[in-house]
């Protein structure tokens, strides 16, 4: 790489690890733990490319990008941050920041994207950010799975593209449709969701065109939809008329296998999958529990609830559940939690009675429950690519999906032989100094007690 990289971060060790990497890449850096050090370099004309964080001690890293852009028109901003809800993505991005990265970020991804923020050529000024807008949507999430669906949702807001939003019931579906609109170009125009009722007679999808007017149109469960229903959301599509509504559509249900069983058709799928949204189950994301819990209890907090905690055993519950009703069902459960807990720290104990009176919800399979492993694995695997668009995944893909997988086999092993590790190297069929090498490679906490076998 050649070129000079300002670097603004408050975390000092960020600084160091940044400077040290983009130096032996053959770059000048200067780094700064000040957005005001920051804007005096890029106003003297310094810099090739800007790597900044969003929470500093003297200003919102986000709030300067404007500023950047009309002192320094064509100077990439990547974007960098801990603080990692959809709204961050959807600022960046609307400030039209060249790229953005949730923290913890993956420095080999850091550096590629730097190299090629460093061989842009121009890039367009940035629009404001709309000051009237909700500081933050129920869409909460740190996981590596959820940054890289809040990074498509930035970048298919914008276009005219129709979205397919797929995934279980109680994911989210609806919301992320609401963003898309929300935060799009469209915004001051019509949200409007339809069902099969509002298309059951032939004046319909007429009625339905009047009321959006140019906004959105969400077609909501579009796999639930009659096949004689569906022949008239492809002319609404082909004939829109005057004022051309951005399409969306919602499933729970795996389109592509219901259209080749001939429940959905051909013509209809690929006009609405010109982006595809996979909605990661939150199963799929047990990280986030914890964040998500805290916050519907901070939200019940501000309509007048007595504030709630949970214990760690209460955490540790939520975690381990399997949530077959997805962020519907814990909201429902943290709701309620909220509501009946006799002390201000929310017990295991309460957790597990809400949870012993949840109704037993069916999860989503789209190959029965007899699956494979393998099976299930190259199923995430395919939703993970699918969540990266026309992208390739961050470098090291081998590496991080054999530890996403070691950590577990290791963790639920130690856990059934009562965490003996030579045992449990028995059990794998590894060499104990192996076992031990990796428990402190992965972080892995051993806990010894007696296994009732």
């Amino acid at each position: 790489m050649d070129g000079t990289v300002l670097v603004a971060d408050d975390d000092r060790t960020i600084r160091t690890v940044l400077t040290q990497a983009l130096t032996r890449a053959g770059c000048k850096v200067h780094a700064t733990s000040s957005l005001t050090t920051l804007m005096r370099w890029v106003g003297e004309g310094k810099g090739d490319v800007v790597i900044s964080d969003v929470m500093m001690p003297d200003g919102n890293g986000l709030e300067m990008l404007p500023k950047i852009s009309q002192d320094r028109p064509g100077l990439p901003v990547i974007v960098i941050s801990a603080q990692n809800t959809i709204m961050t993505a959807i600022q960046a991005a609307e400030a039209e920041a060249y790229d953005y990265l949730p923290k913890p970020f993956d420095l080999p991804d850091l550096m590629k994207r730097t190299a090629k923020a460093l061989e842009l050529k121009a890039h367009n000024p940035a629009r404001n950010v709309d000051d009237e807008r909700p500081d933050e949507l129920p869409l909460v999430g740190r996981t590596a799975i959820m940054q890289s669906l809040y990074r498509v949702v930035a970048r298919v807001m914008n276009t005219d593209l129709p979205v397919l939003i797929w995934g279980e019931s109680g994911t989210g579906k609806s919301l992320i449709a609401r963003a898309i609109h929300d935060f799009s170009d469209r915004r001051t125009l019509p949200f409007v969701t339809a069902g099969a009722a509002d298309l059951q007679d032939l004046e319909g999808p007429a009625r339905l065109l009047a009321r959006v007017k140019g906004g959105s149109l969400l077609i909501d469960e579009i796999g639930d939809i009659p096949e004689e229903l569906q022949s008239r959301i492809v002319r609404m599509m082909d004939t829109p008329g005057e004022y051309v509504p951005r399409f969306l559509a919602t499933s729970q249900t795996d389109l592509t296998a219901a259209m080749e069983a001939g429940r959905v058709r051909k013509d209809l799928y690929y006009r609405l999958s010109g982006a595809t949204l996979n909605v990661p189950a939150l199963r799929e994301r047990v990280d986030d529990i914890p964040l998500l819990a805290t916050h519907f209890l901070l939200r019940g907090e501000k309509t007048g609830q007595t504030p709630r905690v949970l214990s760690e055993q209460a955490a540790e519950i939520f975690r381990t559940y399997s949530w077959p009703g997805n962020v519907r069902q814990l909201e429902n459960a943290v709701r309620s939690l909220g509501l009946t807990s006799r002390a201000v720290e929310i017990t295991g104990a309460e957790v597990e009675q809400v949870l012993g009176n949840q109704p037993e919800l069916e999860p989503m399979r789209s190959a029965g429950d007899t699956e494979k492993l393998g099976a299930s694995v190259a199923r995430h695997l395919r939703r993970y690519f699918d969540l990266h668009g026309n992208m390739l995944p961050p470098e090291g893909l081998y590496g991080r999906i054999l530890r996403e997988v070691e950590a577990p086999l290791i963790e639920i092993a130690l856990d059934a032989t009562g965490g003996n590790q030579a045992k449990c190297a028995d059990l794998l069929g590894i060499n104990r100094n192996t076992l031990r090498k990796k428990i402190t490679d992965l972080d892995i906490e051993v806990t010894r007690r007696r296994k009732l076998m």
